[in-house]
């Protein structure tokens, strides 16, 4: 009789290609590696790790009908094959390899990755204020990518599961990068943490959210979103989630992403819908489709929804964060782009290359010209206070409360102590 077959994975350098075949014995894992026998030992232990976390019976969605399933699963255990095909691989990726083949077959897990999810946020509190000058995207389902993403400087990491994944491939996504955030997070250095899931009213987004949320990232970014009700409805589901995994309710943050014009029109509401949000993002090639934009050589098709975005996002008191520059090898663009983004009042801009990173981190840090300026600007207001006056000159030019916020907010992105 056929035995049906699973795989996950692939066979590319730093990832690994799992088959789980049903069959009458008990379950047998068989590895080959890039590596020769180096790791044999350390495959086969998390293989068998993984393997235990699932419950041994027939499941509903397992192979054919039910008396089908029980004559390749027994009550002591799986039964089958599990072949594991080795290119270097790390042990989460193989973790999620062989979880994401066992569950295709119909298995389900019944131990969680993570019983101290709390390690990650246990006191609720997430500095909101942090900057976020590069907000660096890494697919999710491409494990060689995450390997050094904590070298790379990137402000926040932010692990895709919406565009870079196929459809096909979401759930091995999924799973990936929550046993990256369980198993492996000191791989993502000191960024700030943020997963992009999918809808909620797409096909994937819940599960998304069941798998992601229990291990604790800093922050979701929300894709598509076009009305404050989204942003409560999301709210709503992460914040059963944390509770149910120990978290703090509400210590995960938002950043949702104007992609269309209904989510420009209503992006004042949006960023100001929840505590969560503290960024609202900008999708530009989305926006451009939408609206039919043709794309112009110093993007002046976007100057006007750029305004609108900034605008709406400071209303409610959180930052901007312009969209990716698509060009990967025209720094000159890049560095462009970043510029007139930062002139309108953006705090940072989202990155497809860890090569953007380096330019778009000094385009949006304060210059040692703007760091003396603001010094010399609280300097000058403190004198005058001192006279008894609230405004001063500086330069030949007045200067009052209003440029000493600004001053303020120049030395606070410059770490710079001040009064």
């Amino acid at each position: 009789m056929l035995r049906p077959e699973f795989c996950a994975g692939t066979a590319a350098k730093g990832d690994c290609l799992v088959r789980y075949r049903f069959g009458p014995s008990p379950l047998a894992v068989e590895v080959a590696s890039s590596n020769g026998s180096l790791f044999l030992r350390s495959i086969l232990e998390t293989a068998r790790r993984v393997a235990a976390e699932f419950t041994p019976g027939p499941s509903e969605a397992g192979p054919g009908p039910a008396d089908e399933g029980r004559e390749y699963v027994g009550s002591e255990g799986l039964r089958g094959t599990l072949a594991v095909r080795d290119e270097g691989a790390l042990d989460y990726v193989i973790a999620a390899r062989v979880e994401a083949a066992l569950s295709a077959a119909g298995y389900e897990r019944i131990k969680p990755l993570s019983a101290q999810a709390t390690r990650h946020l246990g006191t609720g509190t997430q500095d909101r204020a942090r900057p976020r000058r590069s907000r660096l995207y890494l697919p999710g389902n491409q494990p060689d990518l995450h390997t050094n993403a904590g070298l790379f400087g990137a402000d926040c990491i932010l692990l895709d599961l919406e565009d870079s994944v196929e459809s096909g491939r979401k759930a091995e996504a999924r799973m990936l990068v929550a046993r990256l955030l369980s198993e492996r997070r000191d791989l993502l250095g000191g960024s700030e943490i943020a997963v992009r899931v999918n809808p909620l009213g797409s096909p994937w987004g819940e599960a998304d959210l069941e798998a992601v949320v229990p291990e604790a990232p800093q922050a979701l970014v929300l894709p598509k979103c076009e009305s404050a009700d989204q942003i409560r409805e999301w709210d709503d589901a992460v914040r059963k989630l944390e509770r149910s995994a120990g978290l703090v309710p509400g210590s995960i943050l938002f950043q949702p992403i104007i992609e269309t014009a209904r989510g420009l029109n209503a992006a004042a509401s949006i960023a100001a819908a929840s505590s969560r949000v503290v960024a609202l993002g900008f999708g530009a090639e989305d926006f451009r489709a939408e609206l039919g934009l043709t794309r112009g050589a110093a993007e002046e098709e976007l100057a006007v929804p750029r305004c609108l975005l900034v605008i709406a996002a400071r209303a409610a008191g959180v930052e901007a964060l312009d969209s990716v520059y698509s060009k990967v090898d025209d720094e000159t663009g890049l560095l462009e782009s970043a510029q007139r983004a930062r002139a309108l009042g953006f705090s940072g801009k989202s990155l497809i290359h860890p090569s953007h990173i380096a330019i778009v981190n000094r385009v949006f840090s304060p210059t040692e010209e703007e760091v003396a300026w603001a010094r010399e600007v609280i300097d000058a207001l403190a004198a005058a206070a001192n006279e008894g006056r609230g405004a001063s000159t500086l330069r030949g030019l007045m200067i009052d409360e209003p440029l000493r916020a600004r001053a303020r907010s120049i030395l606070a992105a410059a770490g710079a102590q001040h009064v």
